[in-house]
């Protein structure tokens, strides 16, 4: 009798728990939205963030405020949202280091695949091969050979290990099979303002933080890392048609919440992004900085979950290949 008792109190308790989660998600939001950006503020992920969660804040009618939790290649602030209660007024946008991470950290505070749930893709920016205005090499196919017959002598530098621009590097040296000096920084900014002053030579990092600077001419294009040309630079060429065949890398990112979100705040969560995805004032800022929106098919929680999936089994190869690990 008494287990009878006490199975009906917990079944009970499930179910007060769930009309209490439905009428959350009911009325859902109540209050300001903190969206975790893990990457330091100016740089070219916080940018997509703040785009989108302006169009969001106006579609939810509740505002989505920004916070920069840097550090350790995006794995604090994603650490952050993974701890943070399921409530839905906690969330991560993270790129392509959301999986990557999974194998450059031997040793992670959360399971990558375990600990969020998914609201949906955003966007996936193509990179760009670029380096300081005065380096001798004048196209892709020159580049390779001089960074070869000079390997100990160039330079490559990154926002640190587990940043895109790092991720791209390695699979640039993995692709012309040449072990170069990397420069790790604490931060896109740093690494583009060596960039300008010449202190490094080459970097591979995304449109979002390239585009301005080539079309001013302050550091030199060789190639996009997309299928084909971007519009808003066609005089570049892709990396295959520049002669390195198969180098297409795109940096996709995505938005997440804590494990255990209900389903119904996912599901609003998606369809705030994807109104916000069609907002012409986001279209046309992406398309300034070499990217687009993700189509509503996308900016799905199957989808998302489905992207990170295939990517960390991609990735997974080319980290332990190369045998840098960040712990």
């Amino acid at each position: 009798m008494k287990i009878l008792k006490a199975m009906l109190g917990l079944t009970a308790a499930a179910a007060v728990s769930l009309l209490a989660g439905a009428a959350s998600a009911q009325t859902y939001p109540e209050r300001t939205i903190t969206m975790v950006v893990p990457f330091a503020a100016g740089g070219p992920t916080d940018t997509v963030a703040r785009l989108v969660a302006e169009s969001m804040s106006k579609d939810l009618g509740q505002q989505i405020v920004v916070e920069n939790v840097g550090g350790a290649g995006g794995t604090l602030g994603a650490g952050r949202v993974a701890s943070a209660d399921p409530d839905g007024y906690t969330i991560l946008l993270h790129h392509i280091g959301m999986a990557t991470s999974a194998t450059l950290y031997r040793k992670l505070a959360y399971d990558t695949l375990g600990a969020f749930d998914y609201v949906g893709l955003v966007t996936e920016v193509p990179m760009t091969i670029v380096a300081r205005k005065d380096f001798e090499p004048t196209d892709l196919k020159g580049l390779i050979d001089y960074v070869k017959a000079n390997k100990d002598k160039v330079t490559v530098a990154n926002a640190g290990i587990g940043a895109a621009s790092h991720l791209c590097g390695m699979m640039f040296m993995s692709a012309i099979q040449t072990p170069l000096t990397t420069v790790p920084y604490k931060g896109t900014g740093p690494a583009m303002t060596d960039l300008l002053g010449g202190q490094v030579d080459i970097m591979c990092d995304q449109t979002t933080n390239t585009t301005k600077q080539i079309q001013g001419g302050t550091i030199k294009a060789y190639a996009v890392t997309s299928p084909k040309r971007l519009d808003v630079m066609k005089d570049i060429p892709t990396a295959v048609e520049a002669g390195l065949p198969g180098f297409e890398v795109g940096i996709w990112h995505g938005l997440y919440t804590p494990k255990g979100t209900p389903a119904a705040i996912n599901e609003r969560l998606s369809k705030s992004l994807q109104v916000a995805l069609k907002d012409p004032n986001v279209g046309a800022r992406f398309a300034e900085l070499g990217t687009t929106p993700s189509s509503d098919a996308d900016a799905t929680p199957a989808a998302l979950k489905a992207k990170l999936e295939s990517e960390i089994a991609r990735w997974k190869p080319v980290i332990e290949a190369a045998g840098e690990y960040a712990d």
